[in-house]
């Protein structure tokens, strides 16, 4: 992993010349994303990211907070903040951003022992699944990691509408795979990531597998963009 997301957000941070990123799917063509757009303030940010920090409420888990964008408007409200990220370039930012509690961690190696009031899981929270076949892996986990009376926000965007329809309005998707497993393929200043699994969940396929797992599943809010946020909490 050469970590060119993280690298543009320390570029950026620091002053080094940042670059926009390029990033392109299985099943949309490259496009050039600011890397500002990660370091946006409240008021910037989508409505579903407003709802979702809004709803936030004691011990918090930022999952892949990236810029740390979402955990900083947390800690100055003064919540107890957790950020964590698989890639250190973005922690490293995150510090020099002012965040207390923040480190380099897969989600699936954090302690159980250790739990949380509010888990977030934002920006297509869902994408760290990678596939279909690995939700309940995550679910059980994040479900671990709840304290009593806790909840998981989590976002998401039913990609159906990226398919064309044939002559009697049926959906031309994927035989061989859910709809929503595409690969992600990121390029920063002229290198290369290696492409990653990154998973888009329709609400009804995350309500089921939540249900599946113990877990309530709750329609918050639904965004713009065939997008939603979703509330998990224990059963």
């Amino acid at each position: 992993m050469k970590d060119l997301f993280g690298k543009a957000i320390l570029d950026y941070q620091t002053g080094n010349d940042p670059e926009d990123l390029i990033t392109e799917t299985s099943i949309s063509e490259a496009d050039e994303m600011s890397v500002a757009y990660l370091f946006r303030s409240f008021k910037d940010m989508p409505k579903l990211e407003q709802k979702a920090l809004s709803l936030s409420k004691g011990k918090v888990l930022d999952v892949g907070c990236g810029a740390g964008s979402h955990s900083l408007y947390l800690q100055e409200k003064g919540l107890d903040v957790n950020s964590i990220d698989i890639s250190e370039n973005a922690i490293n930012a995150c510090r020099l951003r002012g965040l207390t509690n923040c480190f380099v961690s897969d989600i699936l190696y954090l302690k159980s022992s250790e739990k949380f009031d509010t888990v977030l899981l934002l920006m297509n929270g869902t994408g760290i699944f990678g596939q279909l076949k690995n939700i309940t892996t995550y679910l059980k986990k994040l479900k671990s990691l709840l304290n009593n009376g806790g909840q998981i926000l989590i976002d998401s965007s039913d990609l159906i509408y990226m398919y064309d329809q044939d002559d009697d309005g049926a959906y031309e998707v994927p035989v061989d795979k859910y709809y929503g497993e595409l690969t992600f393929t990121v390029h920063y200043k002229g290198e290369t990531e290696k492409p990653f699994d990154w998973l888009y969940l329709d609400y009804n396929t995350l309500q089921n597998a939540a249900h599946a797992n113990g877990l309530n599943c709750e329609l918050i809010q639904e965004g713009e963009h065939y997008d939603y946020l979703a509330r998990l909490s224990c059963v």
